[in-house]
């Protein structure tokens, strides 16, 4: 209402009367302490604290929930896996490729020479035990979840775009520019890996 009613004013008053309405109005909209004139960018604006209104439990940020905890690290029986197959597992909201290796495959990944890669990496240094490749099933050019025991090279292939991977989870062919991930975990026993 009050809006409406300037504008009116303004629309009908001389030149000088709108000046002088604007800058009355303007003074009034800018905080006394802001130097300089008029400010848009809006940088005088306090933020609310809501700290009382948060749960204890969420106030310290190195403190983590139950749940949050239990998403972080997942374990794994390989003894599940039958060799020369690849299971797919969630972890961490993104898919988790656990792939059982043949002699085959284990002497294939070794013998690449590193010349030849986008992303040279070493078979031995993607690998704790060369009977297991353990990488993050989202590949590396925009983020799709590639097929396994699929490509040229009889690693993962993405079809979206094309990028091949060997069976070491490293970039052969496409557009992808870097190895599939592979995420920190450790064997608890022969057969029994934690991820994460």
């Amino acid at each position: 209402m009050a809006f409406g009613y300037f504008i009116h004013h303004c629309l009908q008053a001389p030149k000088q009367t709108v000046k002088s309405l604007l800058s009355s109005a303007a003074k009034d909209l800018v905080p006394s302490a802001a130097p300089g004139g008029i400010r848009l960018a809006h940088t005088d604006i306090k933020i609310p604290d809501f700290t009382d209104c948060r749960r204890p439990e969420v106030t310290d940020p190195n403190k983590s929930s139950a749940d949050v905890l239990a998403l972080s690290q997942i374990e794994i029986n390989l003894a599940d896996i039958p060799e020369s197959k690849n299971m797919t597992f969630k972890w961490r909201g993104k898919p988790l490729f656990v792939r059982h290796r043949t002699e085959k495959e284990i002497a294939a990944e070794e013998g690449v020479n590193l010349a030849e890669l986008r992303d040279p990496q070493h078979d031995k240094d993607r690998v704790i035990n060369p009977r297991w490749v353990i990488v993050l099933g989202v590949c590396t050019h925009l983020g799709c979840v590639p097929i396994a025991n699929a490509g040229d090279f009889g690693g993962y292939y993405c079809p979206c775009h094309g990028s091949h991977y060997d069976a070491s989870g490293r970039i052969r062919k496409g557009p992808a520019p870097l190895n599939l991930e592979v995420p920190f975990y450790e064997f608890t026993e022969e057969d029994v890996v934690i991820v994460g």
